[in-house]
C-alpha cells in the first residue's frame, strides 16, 4: 500500500502534471520500486566499526599515513594550501569535483611525532593534528581551534555491499555555517538535517523545502578563529546534521557547534581551506576549476516563460520591451516550442522558421536560449532515440541491474536516460547541440536533470539500482545520482565549444553539484510566488555563491501564481543586482512582463533595467573576478570581515561584488529599513549622503528602488548616459585612500582581458585617480561623486 505521506504525494504531483499522465506515473513509480526491491535487498546485520589505536606512521609528500589497529588515514597538505585527509586508502582521484590532476603535496608539510602519542603535520596555514584514537583537529599556526573530526564510524554488511559511515565535527562556539548547495532556508544554516540528494520539490517550493535540486557535501564555516571550507568528495546519498553552538557566557563551559555526516556508502575523504572567504574561495576554485565566463550578453536582462505558444507571440513580447523603451538581451524558449516536448526538435506548425526568428531578434540585439532536457522520449523513429541506441555496444541509455533500458514518465511520455558518466555518450550528446545552434538559439538551459521521473509517490528519479558506466568504474544510481546533471553540463558545455570554439559556451543548469561552475550557472528552479520565495531567492543565491558557484539568480517574480504589484516589482528590484537577472513564470501563472502590472510599476521596473544596463560594464569585471579568483559576484556582507559578528548575522543585503552594498526590500509595506553596514563610509547612491560604518542605518526604499551603498574610495566601470564606458569614483573617507579592478569586455571570445588597477586618494581639495602601480594612463571619463 501507498503511506499517508506518499498519497499525499500523489494528490500532489498527479495536479502538477495532469491526470492521464498522473496515472502513468502511478505505474512509473511502482516499476522503480519494484526495481529497487529486487536489485537492492534490505541491508542486513552489519558489523560497526572504529578506527582503534593508532599503531604507526610513514611519512610521505606533504604529510604522511597514519595507521590504526582497523584503519588507515591518508593526510596530504597540497601546495595552495589546501589540506586533503582521507580513511581507508581513499585517494582524491578519481573524482568528479576536482578538476584535471590533485594539487601537487607542498614538501614543506611533513607528518611528525605529536603529543600523547599522537601525530600531527605543521604547514605555512594550519596544523593538522592526529590523536591516537582517530581524532583530526585543524589549528591555525597560533594553535586556534578551526575544526575538530571525532573518529569516524563505520558499519560494514556482513554479506558485502556498500560501506556506511558518519563522520562527527565540532567548530567553534561562535561558528556559522552556510553552503551545502542550494538551500531556500540560509543562507547562515540553522539547526537542522539537510539531505543529499538532489531533488525535484514537484511544482515549488519555498524556504522550509529541503533538498532542491542542487546538493553539495561543502560546508563554509565562519568563526572568530578564522574561515573554513570542508568538503567531503563523496557523491552518494547522505544527508548533514548541523547545531550551532552556544558560548558560556565568560563560564569557560562553551558548547561547540557540531555537524554530522551520514553517507549511504562511497569513501570518507574530505578537503578543507582555511584562510579569509576570499583565499578559501580562490583556493577551492584552483581545486575544483574556474568558472565559466559568461558571455557579455548574459549579464543582461533575460525573460523566459513557459507557454509563450508561438513565433507570433515572441515577437509581441519583443515588441513589447522595445516599444516601452525597456532593456532585453536574452529570451528563453521552454518545452512547448518542442514537438511533442521531444528534446532537439521543433514544432513547425506553432515554429515555422525558427533560425529566421532567432537572426531577426538579433538583429535588435536580443538572443534565444532554449530548453535542454535530458530525457529523451523511448519510440523508434525518433532520431535521438534512434541514435542513442547506436552509441557505443549498449547503446547510450541507463539501464537496470538485469540489462534492460530503464523507462520513466516525464513530459513527452515514457522516456529514457542518457548515461551521462560515459564519456563516449558525453561526446554523443554534446554533438547533437548542433541541432540547437541550427535552429538559432546562442545558449541552452538544462532543466529536468535531477534527473527527473514523474512519481506519483517516492523518489521521483530514477531506480536507485539503476547501474552506470561512472567513467568505467561502474555503479549505481545512488553514487552516479547527484552527479547526473553536473555530467549533463560537462557534455553540453564541452559539446557547444567543440561546435563553436571561438565562441563563450554559455549555459545553465537546474541541478548540479560541486565543480559545476566549470560549464556554467544555475537559476532557482520553481520558487515559490510570495515574500518567503523571494526571502529564498536571495538565500540561494549567496549559498551557491559560497559553494564556487558565482552566477545563478532566481525566476523573477516567482515561478508559480499570480504576484501582487508590489511583490513583483520588490523581486524584480532583487534580481537586477544578480548575476543572472531573468523573469520567468509556469504555463498557469500570470505573466511577468513588467507592463503587466501597471503604470507605475512599469516605470520602476524601468529604471530598474536602465541602472542594470549602467551597470553591466561592472558585472562583466565581476565574471572576470570571478573566473580569475573564484570570487562570487554576490557576497554576504561579513566576506570583508568575517570577524563581525553582527554581520555574520546579516542575511537581508548583500555585497555585490567590493563596492556595492544592496539592502532589498523582503517583507510587503517597508518603505524604510534597517541596514547593516561593514566598517568604513558608504555613500547612498540616490541621495548621496554618508554613513559611517560599522552600526546599523536606516535608509529610505521606497517602490522606485532599494537601498544600494557605495563603499568610499570604490572605482566601478559603468555606462555613460550616452551609452560609452566611465569609471564611477566614490570619493574615500577623509585622510583615507581607495580603489578598484576594472576588467574591460575583449568581447565573447577567448581574447585575455587586461586588469585595470586603480587608486583613489584625495590631494587637496580634490580627488585624484590613477592606474595603480603607473601602469598607464587612466582610460576614458572619470566621474567623481560623494
Amino acid at each position: 500500500m501507498v503511506c499517508a505521506m506518499d498519497g499525499r504525494d500523489l494528490v500532489r504531483r498527479v495536479r502538477l502534471v495532469g491526470s492521464v499522465r498522473g496515472l502513468r506515473t502511478v505505474r512509473s513509480a511502482w516499476r522503480r520500486r519494484a526495481a529497487d526491491a529486487a536489485a537492492l535487498p534490505a541491508r542486513g546485520a552489519e558489523r560497526a566499526r572504529v578506527p582503534g589505536a593508532a599503531t604507526g606512521a610513514e611519512p610521505g609528500p606533504g604529510g604522511g599515513v597514519v595507521r590504526f589497529a582497523r584503519s588507515e588515514l591518508r593526510i596530504r597538505v597540497s601546495v595552495g594550501g589546501a589540506v586533503f585527509w582521507a580513511w581507508d586508502g581513499a585517494e582524491p582521484l578519481p573524482s568528479y569535483a576536482v578538476a584535471g590532476e590533485a594539487p601537487a603535496p607542498d614538501e614543506r608539510a611533513v607528518l611528525e611525532p605529536g603529543k600523547d602519542g599522537g601525530w600531527q603535520v605543521v604547514a605555512e596555514r594550519l596544523t593538522v593534528v592526529v590523536s591516537r584514537t582517530g581524532a583530526v583537529e585543524l589549528r591555525t599556526p597560533g594553535g586556534v581551534l578551526l575544526r575538530r573530526e571525532l573518529p569516524p564510524r563505520w558499519w560494514e554488511p556482513e554479506g558485502g555491499g556498500p560501506v556506511r559511515w558518519v563522520q562527527r565535527s565540532e567548530v567553534p562556539a561562535d561558528a556559522r555555517f552556510f553552503g551545502l548547495g542550494g538551500r531556500a532556508g540560509g543562507p547562515r544554516l540553522r539547526d537542522g538535517v539537510y539531505r543529499l540528494w538532489n531533488t525535484d520539490p514537484g511544482g515549488r517550493f519555498g524556504p522550509g523545502d529541503d533538498p532542491l535540486y542542487l546538493t553539495m557535501p561543502v560546508q563554509v564555516v565562519v568563526s572568530d578563529a578564522g574561515t573554513h571550507l570542508a568538503f567531503h568528495d563523496n557523491s552518494w546519498a547522505g544527508r548533514v546534521v548541523l547545531r550551532e553552538g552556544e558560548e558560556g557566557a565568560g563560564s569557560g563551559h562553551d558548547r561547540p557547534g557540531a555537524c554530522e555526516v551520514r553517507m549511504e556508502g562511497g569513501p570518507l575523504r574530505c578537503w578543507v581551506v582555511v584562510g579569509t572567504p576570499a583565499r578559501v574561495l580562490q583556493g577551492w576554485t584552483a581545486l575544483t576549476g574556474a568558472p565559466a565566463l559568461p558571455p557579455s550578453w548574459a549579464l543582461g536582462p533575460q525573460h523566459a516563460r513557459w507557454g509563450f505558444g508561438s513565433q507570433e507571440e515572441v515577437r509581441r513580447v519583443v515588441d513589447g520591451y522595445r516599444e516601452r523603451g525597456l532593456p532585453l538581451s536574452v529570451l528563453h524558449l521552454d518545452i512547448d516550442h518542442y514537438d511533442g516536448h521531444r528534446v532537439f526538435t521543433v514544432d513547425r506548425e506553432r515554429f515555422p522558421d525558427l533560425p529566421g526568428l532567432a537572426k531577426e531578434l538579433r538583429g535588435d540585439g536580443v538572443r534565444l536560449v532554449s530548453i535542454v532536457d535530458p530525457a529523451v522520449k523511448a519510440e523508434p523513429g525518433d532520431a535521438v532515440f534512434d541514435a542513442g541506441r547506436e552509441v557505443g555496444e549498449r547503446g547510450a541509455y541507463v539501464r537496470d541491474a538485469r540489462g534492460r533500458v530503464v523507462v520513466g514518465e516525464v513530459w513527452p511520455g515514457a522516456c529514457v536516460y542518457p548515461d551521462f558518466t560515459d564519456p563516449i555518450v558525453r561526446d554523443w550528446w554534446g554533438s547533437l547541440y548542433e541541432e540547437r545552434l541550427a535552429q538559432g538559439f546562442s545558449g541552452v538551459w538544462h532543466d529536468m536533470n535531477e534527473p527527473v521521473s514523474f512519481a506519483a509517490f517516492g523518489d521521483p528519479s530514477l531506480p536507485r539500482s539503476a547501474r552506470h558506466v561512472l567513467e568505467g568504474a561502474g555503479g549505481d544510481h545512488r553514487e552516479a545520482h547527484n552527479v547526473y546533471a553536473l555530467a549533463m553540463a560537462r557534455a553540453g558545455y564541452e559539446g557547444l565549444l567543440r561546435l563553436r570554439p571561438e565562441e563563450r559556451p554559455f549555459l545553465f543548469s537546474r541541478s548540479g553539484w560541486a565543480g559545476m561552475q566549470r560549464y556554467g550557472g544555475t537559476w532557482s528552479g520553481d520558487v515559490s510566488t510570495g515574500w518567503e520565495g523571494l526571502r529564498a531567492s536571495l538565500s540561494l543565491v549567496v549559498g551557491l555563491g559560497l559553494c564556487g558557484v558565482p552566477y545563478s539568480g532566481p525566476d523573477v517574480g516567482g515561478f508559480d501564481g499570480f504576484p501582487s504589484p508590489e511583490l513583483y516589482l520588490r523581486w524584480f528590484h532583487l534580481g537586477a543586482y544578480l548575476p543572472l537577472f531573468r523573469t520567468h513564470s509556469a504555463i498557469d501563472a500570470g505573466r511577468r512582463e513588467p507592463w503587466e502590472f501597471g503604470p507605475e510599476v512599469l516605470e520602476h521596473a524601468r529604471a530598474a533595467l536602465v541602472e542594470r544596463e549602467r551597470l553591466h560594464p561592472y558585472f562583466v569585471s565581476l565574471s572576470q573576478v570571478a573566473r580569475l579568483t573564484g570570487a562570487p559576484y554576490v557576497r554576504p556582507v561579513w566576506w570583508g570581515a568575517p570577524g563581525d559578528r553582527a554581520l555574520r548575522e546579516c542575511e537581508d543585503a548583500f555585497l555585490l561584488g567590493d563596492a556595492l552594498l544592496v539592502a532589498p526590500v523582503l517583507e510587503p509595506g517597508v518603505r524604510r529599513r534597517a541596514v547593516r553596514l561593514p566598517r568604513g563610509r558608504w555613500y547612498d547612491t540616490v541621495t548621496g549622503r554618508a554613513y559611517e560604518g560599522p552600526g546599523q542605518v536606516l535608509v529610505d526604499a521606497p517602490l522606485s528602488g532599494v537601498p544600494v551603498l557605495a563603499r568610499a574610495g570604490a572605482v566601478i566601470p559603468v555606462r555613460g548616459a550616452d551609452g560609452e564606458p566611465e569609471l564611477e569614483v566614490w570619493a574615500p573617507a577623509p585622510g583615507r585612500t581607495g580603489g578598484g579592478l576594472v576588467v574591460r569586455d575583449p568581447g565573447d571570445g577567448w581574447a585575455e582581458a587586461e586588469v585595470e588597477r586603480y587608486a583613489t586618494r584625495w590631494e587637496g581639495d580634490r580627488v585624484v585617480v590613477e592606474r595603480d602601480g603607473g601602469e598607464g594612463e587612466v582610460g576614458g571619463r572619470v566621474r567623481v561623486r560623494g
